[in-house]
């Protein structure tokens, strides 16, 4: 089974064979991430699971590096090409069996990070009490089911520290209160800021010691692995299934107590903060305005309901629709990046003044990340409350990783309360790495 480098997409070479991909149901093999085998390198694995179901993978038969504007029409042109002329042998047929590519995507145009669609050798699905095993490669390869099989347990991190990322607290307040100030002088109505926290450990971070943590703690969350990008989102930027659109936006959060009858008081003051609600609403109007062009009977509910997490409760609606052309569910990531709940209204200039205030390259955080099948069928989250491994001089992802948080910003933001924002959405990645 061959082997690509990731590379830019004008410098990949047309494969000599079509990709060969063969899936099989198989008996439940228990928790999916449990099957994702000890890897050298962080990139070597794939994950969107959550509560039980999804998808893992590991190995990199093929895999494509695109980058600026056009990142998402390269990738799925890339991605359109491998499945137009592959042998595909699918005994399942679910969404998530035949051919399968993961990926992730920067945030910003001019991002060096760009983005990356990565085919697995080996694919393990479970969905509605139904799993299977996909194998794909440019032969007839590994048989599926003897390609699972019970890996070592998960590696714990050495001793990690923390450093400040490219602004530390007091230079990030500071940036809010320009921000704040700027929206008070009507440049803008929202902005999203982001923070980052530089992470060194004293031996290799095993990704899956960070993904099991995440699945463990945060249930109602898309635990992602991609390219070296972990991390456990809770929006759902949008899922296409059999002509089904569907999205979920958060914007508006408030920390949780600990104390149950404490939170639902909370849960109610959230639910009735005109600053959070305003915050919302932007998000929400900024998602079904880029769906509605490819959709029939789109539905935006008038009020949000409270999202209930681990660490955190957020203002949620769920968007929905038909689709009524043939777009795929890449690019109606791509047609819905960035939303207002991770970059701010108007769009352009939200964008501009964090590229301004932030000091920094987001790479991949804020940006769509999930899977896609031969359909076109997928789902695509927004990378929330995850690092991304800094490969070394080999290029080898292991013990350095940025980890990333964004606060909404608007008229009545406090710069104090949104760093306290901002560290609370750093709980899961910290917990994860130092937590038992």
């Amino acid at each position: 089974m061959t082997s690509e480098p990731t590379a830019p997409l004008a410098s990949l070479p047309v494969p000599t064979a079509p990709l060969v991909t063969r899936t099989v149901e198989i008996e439940d093999p228990g928790p999916l991430l449990a099957l994702l085998p000890d890897s050298g390198d962080a990139r070597a694995l794939s994950s969107w699971v959550r509560g039980g179901d999804g998808l893992v993978g590991w190995g990199r038969t093929r895999a494509v590096a695109t980058g600026g504007a056009t990142r998402f029409a390269d990738a799925e042109a890339w991605w359109r090409e491998q499945v137009h002329h592959a042998v595909v042998r699918d005994e399942v047929r679910l969404p998530g069996t035949g051919p399968v590519a993961f990926g992730s995507f920067a945030f910003a145009d001019d991002s060096p990070s760009g983005g990356a669609l990565v085919i697995p050798e080996v694919v393990v699905g479970r969905r509605e009490g139904r799993c299977w095993v996909t194998t794909t490669g440019s032969g007839t390869g590994l048989p599926p089911r003897a390609a699972v099989a019970r890996r070592a347990a998960a590696v714990a991190p050495g001793d990690v520290e923390f450093a400040a990322g490219a602004l530390d607290g007091s230079r990030w307040t500071a940036a809010v209160a320009r921000a704040v100030g700027r929206i008070a002088g009507g440049e803008v109505d929202k902005v999203v800021l982001a923070r980052d926290v530089v992470v060194n450990a004293a031996g290799r971070i095993d990704p899956r010691w960070v993904l099991e943590a995440l699945a463990g703690r945060y249930t109602n969350t898309w635990v992602f692995a991609v390219d070296g990008l972990v991390g456990a989102t809770p929006e759902m930027l949008v899922r296409l299934e059999k002509g089904l659109v569907t999205s979920r936006v958060l914007a508006g959060t408030i920390r949780r107590s600990g104390d149950d009858e404490r939170d639902l008081a909370l849960a109610g003051s959230l639910a009735r903060s005109s600053k959070d609600l305003e915050e919302h609403e932007y998000a929400v109007r900024s998602v079904a305005d880029a769906l509605r062009p490819h959709c029939t009977s789109l539905n935006a509910p008038e009020s949000p309901f409270v999202l209930h997490l681990h660490n955190v409760m957020h203002l949620a609606t769920d968007v929905a629709g038909v689709l009524a052309d043939g777009t795929t569910s890449l690019a109606l990531a791509g047609a819905l990046h960035p939303s207002a709940a991770v970059c701010g209204t108007p769009r352009e200039t939200a964008a501009g003044m964090i590229a301004a205030l932030e000091g920094m390259d987001r790479g991949r955080y804020a940006g769509p990340v999930g899977w896609m099948d031969a359909s076109g069928d997928g789902e695509w989250g927004i990378a929330l409350r995850c690092g991304a491994y800094e490969p070394d001089a080999a290029g080898v992802a292991g013990d350095r990783m940025r980890l990333f948080a964004g606060c909404g910003i608007v008229a009545g933001s406090d710069p104090q309360a949104e760093l306290a924002e901002s560290e609370a959405k750093l709980v899961p990645m910290r917990d994860a790495l130092t937590g038992p």
